[in-house]
């Protein structure tokens, strides 16, 4: 096998397979000193300024002489004195195509009386404020399965009590964005598919009123959705012993389901990634986005959100628009993000992180290259904003930080039923209620942290499975996970915390 991996013939560098040792046959040159795994080397010469090329796409640009066959990095490479301000051409809908022949394909789903089908049968439940989130993880401990298995002992087809607590609701302003974002993610998590029943606590004195927020969200109170507030109840006692008292009135219904062949068009993914490294545009991502164009030839719907991770490469999202205005509100949700990270004292490029850098990626516009190819390769049908519902089917866009389990919450507030998540360097995560898959870039972190991977997609690299082989594999895997298999992350008991809604605005 060759030590290295080229991506496209007009790269400047390649990729590392495993670590390199100085004298290293590169191509035509030899590797210059030690270079580590998934790091780039360069082919030739590069000229300071000059632009550095991976996925035949810019990178940065050199910050000084670069010479063939040397580690090229943080210490050689950034964005630029223009911080990557340079054109690109959004050339909007250029690559759109027909759509896919339909496919059908069915998984075990559980049909709500609306329709509606779900990956999971839970009962949540949510928070209207910080200041209620200790009786309500007191209402759902009484009924887990690990400290109290008795109490859900009769109701096996419910998956769990899950309390899903958040840190604001309050010191904000009533009315403008913050609150808007909050009442749609509350909104979209009370109306998921996946919670058969939804109890909600207040305190009462909260700037995010439960009255209002029904209204907002256009929901009313009934035997599967249930709130009150603890000032009304008289403390927290009261509230614990009331909140257990709705959950169990739910626990039957909840319970008569049963789960049946459902089409593979109710399956909305959300498209994830944390940890990434060098690998993570070579493997994992681009086998993710094999098995999405599976999904959406089935009539399913794929999720990519992370703006802040799509920088630099929105130009190749927004030539697959199938429209002008659904390109050009990507582009405006851009620029949003850039006025965003100013006033806020940062930048685009403050991203990649510590470990991004430590495997190998080097500025954000390598990371946005690799991280888009979780998308496919099929058209983009719609742009949605943080926690939106999400209609359309196919492949969508969510704005979303790119922050993994804010990203998540406003992609399953959207209606995702499974997440799928890739990582290079190690992620510990999970989701509730929809179940969440990780797929490892690289067999050396599949080797050392299996128990939290649930697909290894090293194997790519290592040149004993294709892409396209990889990302059949995935959508089997989407699709015993929807049909009750447990993800990793849910055998080990992920998903609360990681509930952590999009919090913008002062905080008063």
């Amino acid at each position: 096998m060759i030590p290295f991996i080229r991506l496209h013939p007009a790269d400047d560098v390649v990729i590392a397979r495993t670590q390199l040792v100085g004298g290293t046959p590169i191509e035509s040159v030899t590797s210059r000193g030690l270079i580590p795994p998934g790091h780039k080397i360069a082919v030739r010469a590069i000229g300071q300024g000059e632009p550095v090329r991976r996925y035949n796409q810019i990178i940065g640009f050199a910050s000084q002489p670069i010479a063939p066959g040397e580690h090229v990095h943080v210490h050689n490479l950034d964005m630029g004195p223009d911080k990557g301000d340079f054109a690109r051409d959004y050339a909007f809908g250029a690559d759109v195509k027909p759509a896919p022949a339909r496919r059908e394909a069915t998984f075990m789903g559980i049909r709500r009386a609306d329709g509606r089908v779900a990956t999971r049968n839970y009962i949540g439940i949510l928070t209207s404020v910080n200041c209620s989130a200790t009786a309500a993880r007191a209402i759902a401990e009484h009924f887990s399965r690990r400290t109290n298995p008795a109490a859900l002992a009769a109701y096996p087809n419910v998956d769990g009590v899950v309390a899903l607590t958040h840190g604001t609701g309050c010191g904000m302003a009533s009315e403008g964005l913050g609150m808007d974002i909050l009442s749609r993610t509350l909104t979209g998590y009370a109306t998921h598919a996946n919670f058969a029943g939804v109890l909600v606590v207040g305190l009462g004195c909260e700037a995010n009123q439960i009255n209002a927020w029904l209204a907002t969200g256009r929901l009313a109170e009934g035997e599967n959705l249930r709130v009150f507030n603890i000032q009304d109840v008289g403390g927290t006692q009261k509230t614990v012993d009331k909140g257990i008292a709705l959950i169990q009135e739910m626990l039957p219904r909840a319970n008569a389901v049963q789960r049946e062949p459902c089409s593979v068009a109710h399956l909305s993914i959300g498209l994830q990634c944390g940890g990434s490294d060098g690998y993570s545009g070579v493997s994992a991502n681009p086998a993710l986005g094999a098995a999405v164009d599976l999904l959406v030839a089935h009539g399913g719907t794929a999720i990519l959100s992370e703006t802040s991770e799509v920088y630099g490469a929105e130009h190749l999202l927004t030539r697959r628009a199938v429209s002008r205005e659904v390109g050009q509100k990507l582009v405006d949700r851009i620029h949003w993000w850039e006025h965003y990270t100013a006033i806020n004292d940062g930048e685009m490029n403050n991203n990649p992180s510590p470990g991004n850098k430590a495997g190998g990626l080097t500025t954000i516009l390598e990371k946005s290259l690799g991280a888009v190819a979780k998308g496919g390769t099929t058209n983009l049908e719609a742009v949605y904003e943080y926690a939106e519902l999400v209609a359309a089917h196919g492949f969508v866009f969510m704005d979303t930080p790119g922050y993994d389990p804010v990203s998540a919450t406003g992609q399953v507030a959207g209606g995702a039923n499974l997440i799928c998540f890739t990582t290079g360097r190690g992620s510990a995560y999970g989701c509730a209620p929809s179940p969440s898959l990780k797929l490892a870039t690289n067999s050396a972190l599949w080797q050392r942290q299996e128990e939290d991977m649930d697909i290894n997609c090293g194997e790519i690299v290592d040149g004993t499975a294709s892409i396209e082989d990889m990302g059949r594999r995935i959508f089997e895997l989407i699709l015993a996970t929807a049909s009750g298999q447990q993800s990793k992350s849910e055998r080990h008991g992920y998903g609360q915390s990681e509930f952590v809604p999009w919090q913008i605005g002062a905080v008063m």
